[in-house]
């Protein structure tokens, strides 16, 4: 995609949507518009100001503040003026310019937008079975359509772009409700129940006519030559230039790059590819995953409904059966036959038994305590609460440790220290840890446009031979290193 210059420019035209006084500018833009569909295209600032004037919301206005509306929705470019001088009957007259406002084109297509987003809640989605028909029978006429006029075609070709546009964008719509958070609530509610079978019913309509339509449809793609339809989209893109336009300026190029490309979309909607598979699929299986979800639901709320007045009968009865036991052991084995012989449940303990008599029964055993814990992710045991131990001896101890340490560090790095500098050169074998050391007061200096550094302990020093060409070797116990011979020079402390 090429980014030209007309994406990079601000649209002034929408700017009256979202400033200071949108209270004022677009009920003036929706009253030009509400004209401009009855044809009433131009319009005086005395008429916007009598008609607004009509509405509660604006007692206050002034001709004044309805004069400056306009001027700025002129400058937007929302409205485009003219000087009427037909009623000028004086030079004073004349000098106030009485101006007939009309909109923009391009205010015209912002309105209608807005409209559309305001009824976005309101025009409901559908599927449309016929729809699927209409571009069957479409595409049966286009071996006769290379032949036909321009005109002719040009037709067929709005016909069968436009339905191809509704019956993707429905579809899309209505799946998109059916998966709402909404229809979901709706979905677990009693009340579903009697609107279930008409929906599961018009879904399987359309799925029906999907599965009849749908293979002829990549029937007739698929034997459709390409020559063919490049010839009829050339034909089409002509036309389309041909017809005379008011300010926009159309290429054939253009054009025909956006029917190929509606015409390829239409392909891959309705034929698979070896990379992937067709919209047709995606909607066989995402219609038939709505329809089994709404099965689902239906037969979970059904089960709900029934479960509580099945269950109480069933306990009542239950509950008479036990109340005429003679005894406890003949309720012991009514209960092995109602709840134990179905679905057996056997309980393991491992303590050892106090007796090995057979004839002990499990009545006479002491109970096995089992602790059950919660099969949740977010379950935690509680914490055993204790008392803040008193460490401050240990935290001293470690303290005076790590002070000592250091400062035989210290004491170590300045034994190396010669007449207040450092030669590499000159260093005998050192312990690993100490040529690391120097060796990080060295990359300091160096990365200091001004070769100059800080130990860790406050010192300044510098480099003296920074751009020495000497080289040197320094030893050191797990390694020998060949290095520049730098001499680090620290400076006396005032």
């Amino acid at each position: 995609m090429r980014i030209n210059e007309t994406l990079k420019k601000p649209m002034l035209e929408a700017k009256y949507l979202n400033v200071d006084n949108t209270d004022r500018y677009r009920p003036i833009i929706r009253l030009f518009y509400l004209n401009y569909e009855k044809l009433k295209y131009w319009i005086y600032q005395e008429e916007v100001y009598e008609e607004l004037k009509e509405d509660p919301y604006f007692q206050e206005y002034t001709p004044e503040q309805c004069q400056q509306d306009l001027t700025a929705l002129t400058a937007w470019g929302n409205l485009i003026t003219t000087q009427d001088t037909r009623r000028v009957t004086t030079i004073e007259e004349f000098k106030n310019k009485k101006f007939r406002y009309q909109l923009s084109k391009a205010t015209v297509e912002i309105e209608r937008m807005v409209i559309r987003v305001e009824n976005l809640f309101i025009e409901s989605s559908s599927l449309e079975p016929t729809l699927l028909e209409r571009i069957r029978m479409n595409l049966e006429k286009i071996p006769q359509m290379q032949n036909e006029e321009p005109e002719k075609i040009y037709s067929w070709w709005n016909d069968l772009g436009s339905d191809f546009i509704r019956l993707n964008q429905n579809y899309q719509d209505y799946m998109r409700e059916l998966n709402s958070v909404k229809a979901e609530q709706m979905m677990k509610t009693q009340e579903f129940l009697i609107f279930k079978d008409r929906l599961i019913e018009y879904l399987r309509s359309f799925v029906k006519s999907l599965q009849i339509n749908a293979s002829a449809i990549e029937q007739y793609l698929k034997n459709t030559e390409e020559h063919q339809i490049i010839a009829i989209l050339e034909k089409e893109a002509e036309y389309e230039v041909s017809i005379p336009q008011i300010d926009v300026e159309l290429t054939k190029e253009r054009i025909l790059d956006k029917v190929t490309g509606r015409w390829q979309s239409l392909k891959e909607w309705f034929m698979a590819t070896e990379d992937q598979q067709s919209e047709v699929v995606r909607v066989f299986d995402t219609t038939n995953e709505i329809i089994r979800k709404i099965t689902r639901y239906a037969a979970r709320i059904s089960e709900l409904s029934n479960s509580g007045s099945n269950r109480r009968e069933e306990y009542h009865k239950l509950a008479v059966m036990f109340s005429k036991c003679e005894d406890i052991y003949e309720a012991h084995r009514l209960a092995a036959s109602v709840f134990g012989i179905e679905k057996p449940l056997h309980l393991k303990g491992l303590s050892g038994r106090k007796t090995e008599s057979i004839n002990s029964g499990v009545f006479e055993e002491d109970p096995h305590v089992v602790t059950v814990l919660p099969r949740v992710r977010t379950y935690k045991e509680k914490a055993k609460r204790s008392g803040i131990a008193d460490r401050s001896k240990e935290k001293e101890a470690v303290r005076l440790e790590t002070i000592r340490r250091l400062e035989e560090e210290q004491k170590l790095l300045r034994s190396y220290i010669k007449d207040g500098k450092i030669s590499f050169a000159e260093l005998p074998e050192i312990e690993p840890h100490v040529r690391d050391v120097f060796l990080l007061w060295l990359s300091k200096a160096l990365e200091n446009k001004h070769f100059r550094g800080k130990t860790e302990s406050g010192e300044i020093y510098y480099i003296e031979n920074a751009d020495t060409k000497e080289t040197c070797m320094l030893h050191a116990k797990d390694g020998i290193l060949q290095m520049p011979a730098y001499t680090i020079r620290f400076e006396e402390k005032k």
